[in-house]
């Protein structure tokens, strides 16, 4: 990973999971069951240039989710709430 890079996974943006299960966010940002792509779409929506790779998140090795790689060079929190207020909820 290069400098001024962040990781983001799906887990971070769950509202169903616990901080404990890796939510980042608070549960009234958080949505229902969020993809890659969903993420890769609110950075893109947002200007940020991105990437997605078929990487898992380490507490959840089995779930085989992927991440977003996102060019940023301010603080991960704040890419975090940026993106989970980008984020469209599904029905």
């Amino acid at each position: 990973m290069a400098a001024g890079e962040c990781i983001l996974y799906p887990c971070y943006f769950n509202a169903h999971y616990t901080r404990e299960e890796g939510r980042r966010v608070p549960r009234s940002l958080g949505v229902k069951g969020p993809v890659v792509t969903d993420i890769e779409r609110a950075l893109r929506k947002s200007g940020i240039p991105c990437r997605v790779e078929e990487h898992h998140h380490p507490s959840h090795w089995t779930r085989h989710e992927g991440r977003v790689i996102a060019e940023w060079t301010d603080k991960k929190g704040a890419l975090i709430r940026k993106v989970a207020q980008k984020l469209e909820v599904r029905k």
